[in-house]
């Protein structure tokens, strides 16, 4: 399940800097090729970094590869620092859901206004907060789960 999660994040994430990188790499020959700049590319970008963000953030917590202070780790023993890795992937989970209900909150307030350079409504793109604070709610479940089958195996032994 993780590893299909983490592949499915990793894909996203690439898809999303692809798009960027194909909508500036168009913008920027047509701008200086053809003399005639293409008007919704840098929103295109913007909004495609976006949610390559949120994808980002979830599998680089899902991973543990994300930035953090370790230097109070480092200074426990084992065991507290399995329960301050509890303790962080809770924080995370309540995160995770704050950031999908106030995404939302915002996405239905102001949803309906249409993006300047796209005309497209904005919802579309203002769903990815919605959309990366599933993922990191879900990339933190994934990970107390792990914690309680690792207690259940240390009893177990």
């Amino acid at each position: 399940m993780k590893r299909l999660y983490k592949n499915t994040l990793a894909m996203l994430t690439g898809t999303s800097l692809f798009v960027i990188f194909g909508v500036v790499l168009v913008s920027s020959l047509s701008r200086y090729l053809f003399n005639s700049p293409i008007q919704w590319s840098e929103e295109v970008a913007k909004y495609a970094m976006i949610y390559g963000t949120m994808f980002g953030m979830a599998l680089c917590y899902l991973e543990g590869i994300h930035i953090r202070f370790t230097f109070l780790e480092d200074m426990v023993s084992a065991k507290i620092r399995h329960a301050l890795h509890f303790i962080s992937d809770v924080i995370a989970l309540v995160s995770g859901c704050v950031l999908t209900y106030s995404g939302y909150i915002f996405m239905m307030k102001r949803g309906a206004i249409q993006a300047p350079g796209t005309g497209i409504q904005m919802y579309y793109f203002q769903v990815a907060m919605v959309i990366g604070g599933a993922c990191l709610a879900i990339a933190a479940l994934i990970r107390l789960v792990e914690y309680f089958q690792s207690e259940t195996l240390e009893k177990g032994q």
